[in-house]
């Protein structure tokens, strides 16, 4: 097997591996697997490039990998979680312990630096990344899941899902009608959400930040709707509408102890990395926002205990005084 050229393959491949990273993400629900797996594709890719024989383009080449990588991954693993995927919402009082459970991750949206560049296909590219859609691609069965992604974020013919998924062009169609009938079910107010205009989110996440530094409830509770949800991965308690949401902040907020939000965009939403302050001492790392915003109203707080990923979106576990 001819050996291939480093610089060549490079230039080549290169420019796909932050929307790979993407679609992988999307697939399983997790960052660190979607890089795993992706860094299996190159790999891959690598060693079987001197055999390559341009049949399709090297995109779709490293796609029908990576599906197929993806496809074995979920063989043998559990979909990833949100808690309101657990049970029901429980109370600021009685905040369950970190649960071992695979829980969905943050996707920095800094990752698509390398995605492709029309701006309409970066919106479709940012919008299908949200975490309540991701959410529910993890109710599909994997191979629904691709022909999904496939069809409808990545606009692969149908023949050519039904190729690499080793089907009929009318078993992916049936396919893509149950998919979405589940995502309808799952996430149907993903499907009609208007999203504000930048003034009004520019605004509201200027007052979030103030009012969560501050522990300023009064300015929190009229920016929160009163259907809002508050989820905080890996702890799988979460709470429902307003009342219950300010009586967990009101529990969380020392009014005494510093804080300190850097401004975040994670999957294709706005959000922020909050720092807290030690006694006498530094801002360390404490979670990640992201927020879902309805109009002038905060309508969902992920808010992930997950502060090894703050170096993901660029940040440092700790800040100076």
């Amino acid at each position: 097997m001819p050996v291939p050229a480093a610089d060549e393959f490079e230039a080549r491949t290169e420019p796909h591996r932050g929307e790979l990273v993407a679609y992988c993400y999307r697939m399983l629900g997790s960052l660190h697997d979607a890089e795993d797996i992706v860094q299996e594709t190159y790999l891959r890719a690598w060693r079987g490039y001197g055999d390559f024989e341009h049949r399709s383009s090297i995109r779709t080449w490293l796609f029908r990998i990576a599906t197929n990588q993806c496809l074995n991954l979920l063989q043998h693993s559990s979909r990833r979680l949100i808690p309101s995927a657990v049970g029901a919402p429980g109370d600021p009082s009685d905040i369950a312990p970190a649960a071992d459970l695979p829980w969905l991750e943050p996707f920095p949206d800094l990752m698509f630096s390398s995605a492709p560049v029309d701006p309409g296909v970066v919106v479709v590219e940012r919008q299908t990344m949200r975490l309540a859609l991701v959410a529910a691609l993890q109710h599909l069965p994997p191979r629904q899941r691709a022909a999904l992604l496939l069809r409808d974020v990545l606009s692969w013919p149908a023949a050519e899902v039904a190729e690499l998924l080793g089907t009929t062009t009318a078993a992916v169609n049936s396919a893509l009608q149950r998919a979405r009938a589940v995502l309808e079910q799952v996430a149907p107010e993903e499907q009609k959400m208007v999203e504000p205009t930048e003034p009004v989110q520019r605004k509201l996440l200027d007052q979030y930040a103030y009012a969560f530094e501050q522990a300023d409830f009064a300015v929190l509770e009229e920016l929160l709707a009163d259907h809002v949800r508050w989820e905080m991965p890996p702890m799988p308690t979460w709470f429902d509408h307003r009342d219950a949401v300010l009586r967990l902040l009101r529990a969380k907020l020392d009014p005494a102890q510093a804080r300190r939000l850097v401004p975040i965009s994670a999957n294709g939403q706005p959000g922020f990395a909050t720092y807290h302050q030690v006694p006498g001492g530094q801002f360390h790392a404490h979670a990640l926002h992201v927020l879902t915003i309805e109009g002038d109203q905060i309508t969902a707080v992920m808010d992930f205990h997950m502060p090894g990923f703050f170096h993901k979106f660029g940040l440092p576990l700790t800040l100076p005084v």
